[in-house]
This record gives structure tokens, sequence and C-alpha cells, in this order.
């Protein structure tokens, strides 16, 4: 009697999740891609953002259409005098156009409602609720994005000044709002963006609750 070979499979190699595999392929393709061509990708991208044309481009940095259309398409590699004609043409500096190449899309901060940090501020004393629905972990602060509730138990209103602009878009309520010998009426779906080093702040409460946003960007 002839005993049945039963051939085996080969064992499986483990499956790498979709997100994984896609990032590791978005990271392989991006290092493989030549520097010329990463560079004549952005010119392009500016240059149309810009709504011009290569002739456009050719008469603002004396380089012709058909070596423009080259370098674009890497198929040609541009000198640094070139590429900083180009950059000046466009509008941007030479560091900038190197920074755009690096295949980098910058970084994302998602902050859940049961996240958002209440923090003590100047108007905390005085019944201000502020809750901070950012957080700068970089070298250099560039703006603080506060959501802010008032109320009429609040015995009195302060008065700011800090540096930076602010901007603050009214939710609900009715403020009458100081800035510097001004005053002015916020309500809800209104939008105020001011100077920050100017006194400022809340000069009357005209409900009997208030929520707005407050971002204070700063100059870097």
């Amino acid at each position: 009697m002839v005993k049945a070979r039963v051939r085996r499979a080969p064992p499986r190699r483990p499956r790498q999740p979709a997100a994984q595999a896609a990032k590791s392929q978005r990271s392989h393709d991006t290092a493989n891609v030549p520097l010329e061509k990463r560079i004549g990708e952005v010119l392009k991208q500016l240059r149309l953002e810009a709504n011009l044309t290569l002739a456009d481009l050719s008469t603002g940095s004396r380089i012709s259409s058909a070596m423009l259309s080259r370098i674009e398409n890497g198929m040609a590699t541009a000198s640094l005098d070139a590429l900083e004609r180009l950059c000046l043409a466009l509008g941007i500096g030479l560091s900038d156009l190197f920074k755009r190449t690096d295949g980098k899309k910058g970084t994302a901060q998602l902050v859940k409602r049961s996240e958002q940090m209440e923090v003590v501020r100047v108007g905390t004393k005085y019944g201000y609720t502020y809750k901070l629905l950012s957080y700068d972990k970089g070298p250099k602060k560039l703006f603080d994005p506060f959501f802010i509730e008032m109320d009429k138990k609040s015995q009195s209103y302060p008065r700011f000044s800090h540096p930076g602009t602010e901007f603050i878009y009214m939710l609900q309520g009715r403020v009458e709002y100081r800035f510097g010998d001004l005053t002015y009426l916020l309500e809800p779906g209104d939008a105020f963006t001011f100077s920050g080093d100017v006194v400022h702040g809340p000069e009357r409460l005209l409900d009997e609750h208030a929520r707005f946003l407050s971002i204070i960007m700063y100059s870097e």
C-alpha cells in the first residue's frame, strides 16, 4: 500500500498592517527620489500656486523656459545661483525651498475634550475659566489658544496687556469689550482681532454667561 504524501504549505509571513505598510512605502519612496526631482516638483508646485507660466518665471529668473521645464521634470540639475534666482522670483528663501524637499508634512496635534487642561491666568481670580486648547512643545511659543467662560458672578473685570496679536471669536453671550479708549460690542459669531500690547478686556457682560475663543499669536 502506497502512502499519499501530504505537501505542507510554506510558512506564511506575518502581514504588515496596512497603515504601517503604507507609511513604510512612503518613507522608502521619498528616500529614493533624487534631490533634483524633488526640487523640480516643489518649484513646479510653487509656480502653479502663483499662477505663473513657464514664460513668466523665465522672465523673472532669467532662465530659459526650456531649461525651467527640464528642471521641473527632474531632467536637469539647477546651480545654486539658478535656484537662488528662481526663489527670488517665486518670493521664497533658498532655505525654504530645501525645507519643502525633505518630504516632511509638518506635525499635527489632537487634544480631546477630556484632555483640555484648565489653566490659571490673570482673569482666573475674577471668575473666568480658561481651557488651553493646544500645548506648544516647541523651542519657542508661537500661539496660545484658549476657550474662555465668564458670567455675571464676576465682581469686576480685569485689564490685560501682552505681546503679540489677539483674536477673539464669540460663541455665546454679549460682551462690551474695551480696547484702549474704544469699546466694542461683541455678539455670538463676531470675530475681533487687535494688538495685544494695547490695554484691553471686558467692560461689561450683557448676558448671564459668555463663552468665546481667544487666540494669542506671538511674533516669530
